[in-house]
């Protein structure tokens, strides 16, 4: 299948910083000239971008279309922008935190603003893969001190002395010799035209003053009272809105279409067919394209085009490969689906490690242990439902558009509209929710397309039922885990096979592997009608359950402690370890297990509840969960939680706990409850009240969120925590059952057994 490995931006490795002095390339930084009213600007691009000539900056200072940059007013304020989305992650205030640290400047006088969409200065603007931080950390910082060093030399030159017995704090140069001061603000000029140092000396960590504390969101005051911020508030003279309607089920497409009822309707201006997908053009991965027509009603407003969606009479007919179909000809089915992964698992896969002889492991055994966990399709519920500004004309395009990766659906947008990539302008909006969804751009390729069959500007705008049963959802997952013990009851061999509906989750390089002699990890796939795309923790956000839920149902039946079994392996894996492909740091994984065990330990269990754990390692970062969960008259409810991290540097701790707190909420929510279910191609739920997601009285009375104290520089922090939660839910539930959870949702199981009685 084609979306297999396609969205790991987060396996990417990044260059390593260097201790003490960096180096600074003139392709990664480059300095503007003097702007006329004063001050200095500094720009500059994200790791690969090209460099642009200092000749093309826009000397204005009320035009702000530059590279990323730093901008030091006379009065000593310093302006930012943001070059990533922003989407509920807060990089809008942490990213800008690293910077001020660097430049030793007072927080109170920065000001954050939002970049367009403009890779030719900016570099690479996406927002995912929890990569935002540790992308940026290594930029901003050189981008702040070599803008710190250049305000040094000006103030030296000015006052005749050495360059070393000058400091600066909080935005002023100091010479104490001589008692003198200045701010920033009053040499930015002359510091513009230093030449740009080779090398900077950056900050000892020990030295942070900015970092690693919390700060406020820089746009709460705009979120709390109401700010127009997201596409959904967006507003233009002469704008029309249009929604979309698309086929019923996956492997559908648009016949035929009456429309006659719907013309006459108040307020509507057009309805017509749309061709998301041509003979000539082939959707890449990030289009997500699901349906290749879709019928357009356009109007004058929201109500009036809801209501007209309404009276369509559509056609439809089946284009499902026959593959997809069964002996019937119907399209695809949840039963199906499980039919298909319960067969596949049960014959061989790919195999994609081996280590050892786990064939003779598994012959010798004196027990096996075999497990089967499934998972459903997941729909990613964001807040505010899919939506895009688009003004088309015959020479330009002006998107605002809430999105991840803006700059993968450029190319799609140059061939559909056939203007060149320097005409088309797109605009980053707030957006209300991501988790993966935001990274495809379907949505701005419907809206430029719409504008420019009307001719006019038009804001496209998806209602819930519009996104739940569009696609793009988390697969459908099912892993068998093995493990052989021998007559000591000694693990002598481990078996995982995984794979899914249309792409497996199995990472064969993660722990357990390196810490076992005989390992065979094989992987499957599954073809499907149904589109998928990246879901917070791609792949992990399953795998991690069934890989911890059988990690402690195996402590159980080897009579060990799961906390203790796990840091037993662990050991292995960092003294002796088996392979040369293992992904994680043994000891890093360890140290957030026992910053767990210490935590939870200090956490008194309310009576009568299970308590579960489970960790993971992705996204570069290391995380545990502790939860202790309560079932009454067959609901569960989790009551408290604990987590710990290993992220290395905390650059913002109030933006880092609460995107923890969120992925613990998220995960329990999904863990219990999310589920999307197929028949005959349809997805059977398509809003709040059929498609259950965790609800406000519902989340736990008491999180804790703890960070592993180090020097490592920052990695994820969006997504690590979200796997680890749905197998300390599972094994939570165990503890309080006494009944094993294999497939999600877990309500389920305990629906089933209410039933019953």
């Amino acid at each position: 299948m084609h979306q297999q490995n396609k969205y790991n931006y987060h396996e990417r490795k990044l260059r390593a910083m260097t201790a003490g002095k960096t180096t600074i390339d003139r392709r990664s930084f480059l300095k503007a000239a003097l702007l006329a009213g004063g001050g200095m600007v500094l720009h500059f691009n994200w790791p690969g971008a090209e460099a642009m000539a200092t000749e093309n900056i826009l000397l204005d200072e009320q035009v702000f279309e530059l590279n990323s940059y730093i901008k030091i007013h006379q009065n000593g304020q310093i302006t930012l922008f943001n070059p990533n989305p922003e989407f509920g992650q807060n990089v809008k205030t942490s990213l800008p935190m690293i910077l001020a640290e660097e430049l030793d400047v007072d927080w109170d006088k920065v000001q954050v603003l939002q970049a367009d969409f403009f890779p030719e200065r900016y570099g690479r603007q996406f927002t995912g893969g929890s990569q935002s931080i540790r992308q940026a950390w290594p930029v901003l910082r050189n981008a702040g001190a070599t803008a710190r060093q250049m305000l040094l030399i000006a103030a030296a030159q000015k006052w005749s002395v050495p360059v070393e017995e000058i400091t600066t704090n909080a935005g002023v140069l100091l010479h104490q010799k001589t008692n003198r001061k200045l701010t920033y603000g009053e040499v930015a000029s002359a510091a513009a035209s230093v030449p740009i140092p080779k090398e900077v000396k950056l900050k000892n960590v020990a030295d942070f003053k900015i970092i690693g504390t919390s700060k406020q969101n820089v746009e709460l005051d705009n979120i709390i009272t109401g700010k127009p911020l997201f596409t959904s508030d967006y507003k233009q003279e002469g704008m029309l809105i249009a929604m979309i309607v698309h086929p019923p089920a996956f492997g559908q497409e648009i016949k035929s279409i009456d429309d006659s009822a719907v013309r006459s309707m108040p307020g509507i201006r057009d309805v017509f067919v749309i061709e998301t997908l041509t003979k000539d053009f082939k959707k890449n991965f990030f289009d997500a394209t699901s349906f290749s027509k879709l019928a357009v009603v356009v109007g004058d407003s929201t109500w009036e085009v809801m209501q007209a969606k309404k009276k369509l009479i559509l056609e439809f007919e089946h284009v499902a490969k026959k593959t997809n179909m069964d002996s019937n000809g119907n399209l695809e089915s949840t039963e199906r689906h499980y039919a298909d992964m319960d067969r596949y698992s049960k014959i061989p896969g790919e195999i994609k490690r081996k280590d050892g002889d786990p064939e003779t492991a598994f012959k010798n055994a004196a027990r096996i242990i075999e497990r089967t966990y499934t998972a459903p399709y997941l729909v990613h519920n964001t807040m505010e439902p899919v939506s895009c500004f688009a003004h088309v004309t015959a020479d330009s395009a002006v998107l605002y558009a809430p999105i991840q990766a803006p700059e993968v659906i450029t190319g799609t947008l140059v061939a559909r509209l056939g203007l060149p990539k320097e005409k088309i302008k797109i605009n980053l909006a707030r957006m209300g929710g991501g988790f993966g969804l935001r990274a495809y751009g379907h949505h701005l390729v419907e809206a430029a397309i719409i504008s420019q069959k009307i001719k006019a500007p038009v804001k496209l705008m998806y209602t819930r039922e519009d996104e739940a049963t569009y696609g793009i959802y988390r697969p459908t997952y099912s892993a068998t885990y093995r493990a052989a013990l021998d007559k000591d009851n000694q693990l002598i061999g481990f078996h995982v096979k995984a794979g899914g509906v249309p792409e497996s989750p199995l990472h064969e390089n993660r722990f357990p592997a390196g810490a076992i002699d005989n390992y065979l990890a094989e992987s499957w796939q599954v073809d499907s009608e149904i589109t998928v795309g990246a879901f917070r923790a791609p792949r992990s956000n399953f795998i991690a359950s069934a890989e911890q839920s059988f990690l402690d149902e195996l402590a159980f039946e080897m009579k060990k402690d799961p906390i203790d079994f796990r840091l037993e392996l662990l050991t292995r894996a960092k003294e002796n370890p088996v392979g040369k492909s293992n992904d994680y740091d043994a000891a890093r994984y360890a140290g957030v297990i026992q910053l767990l065990k210490e935590k939870g330990d200090l956490l008194a269990r309310p009576a009568g509840t299970g308590r579960g754990i489970a960790a993971y390692f992705c996204h570069n970062t290391y995380a545990a969960a502790l939860v202790d969960v309560l079932v009454e008259n067959n609901e569960p409810r989790v009551v408290q939680a604990v987590a710990a991290m290993d992220c290395g540097i905390v650059v913002n701790k109030d933006a880092a706990t609460n995107m923890a707190e969120g992925a613990v909420i998220d995960g329990i929510g999904n863990s219990l409850y999310g589920e999307q279910l197929f028949r005959n191609g349809i997805p059977q739920k398509s809003n709040f009240n059929t498609y259950r997601i965790i609800r406000m009285n519902e989340i736990p009375r008491h999180i804790e969120i703890h960070f592993v104290d180090n020097q490592e520089n920052p990695t994820g922090m969006g997504e690590p925590l979200f796997p680890p939660m749905f197998g300390a839910v599972a094994n939570a539930l165990y503890q309080h059952t006494g009944q094993r959870f294999y497939n999600q949702p877990f309500i389920n199981r305990l629906t089933d057994a209410k039933k019953k009685v």
